[in-house]
């Protein structure tokens, strides 16, 4: 029971997937981050239903940009939209954490996110679907929520509430970073198996890249930058897919 209630517990806040409600404890908290990665596998099988359905080539491109939307409700790419309003603001450490708590959607988070959606639809027009790039995306998916579960028990946090600060209180930090550490270099390498070296080099890349702008910008990590990794390393993973496919890579 008390898996289910992980499971749950991991869908219920990072999906708009419908599952049965829990009162969130220690219980089923501590764990919650290992199951994180279990909706890059719920994405990854719609974006193949997608990619399998006799679509034109425009349509089936907006399903491939609009899938991961559908299933996370946009959770992510709202802590995308105030990252880049936060870093926009070139104002100081404190400027920055009170932009993120903002409810309120900036011009640089809007123009971030129409350019976002529309490099994304563009490089979903040069992908061409087949049974190995799915399962290629699929694992690549999977691979950046194991990678920002890691972050969060790994990587200091910029304050001492918020999402990403509850479930790093919660978990075991230990078993949990142990857990996704394996879970990723066993996708990295079944990545690199399919001829995905390049989707790693990416995400490892963006992962970097995530760790240096949230201790220099931030202090550390928060909800919001953790939803800045995740949109950053989808599009780099997918601009890596449409390179290994063109230069016939895979």
């Amino acid at each position: 029971m008390i898996v289910l209630q992980t499971i749950a517990v991991a869908f219920a806040m990072f999906s708009a997937i419908p599952v049965p409600q829990f009162d969130w404890n220690e219980k089923n908290m501590r764990y919650a981050m290992c199951a994180f990665p279990l909706i890059g596998v719920m994405i990854g099988a719609a974006w193949c239903v997608c990619g399998a359905l006799p679509l034109p080539g425009l349509a089936k491109a907006a399903g491939f940009a609009l899938v991961p939307v559908w299933v996370t409700g946009g959770i992510h790419l709202d802590g995308y939209a105030d990252t880049c309003d936060a870093l926009s603001s070139y104002g100081d450490r404190t400027k920055k954490l009170e932009i993120l708590k903002d409810p309120h959607c900036g011009a640089f988070a809007v123009i971030r996110l129409c350019s976002y959606f529309l490099a994304t639809f563009a490089l979903c027009t040069c992908v061409r679907f087949t049974p190995r790039a799915g399962a290629l995306w699929t694992l690549a998916l999977v691979l950046e929520r194991a990678l920002s579960g890691y972050a969060v028990a790994a990587f200091p946090m910029a304050k001492n509430t918020g999402l990403a600060h509850t479930f790093a209180t919660a978990a075991d930090k230990t078993v949990v970073r142990r857990v996704l550490a394996v879970l990723a270099a066993v996708l990295c390498m079944g990545m690199a198996a399919l001829g995905g070296w390049a989707l790693v080099l990416a995400a490892l890349a963006v992962l970097w890249r995530y760790h240096a702008v949230s201790r220099k910008q931030f202090g550390g990590i928060t909800g919001d930058l953790a939803g800045w990794f995740l949109q950053k390393a989808e599009l780099w993973m997918l601009a890596a897919l449409c390179a290994c496919q063109w230069g016939g890579l895979l």
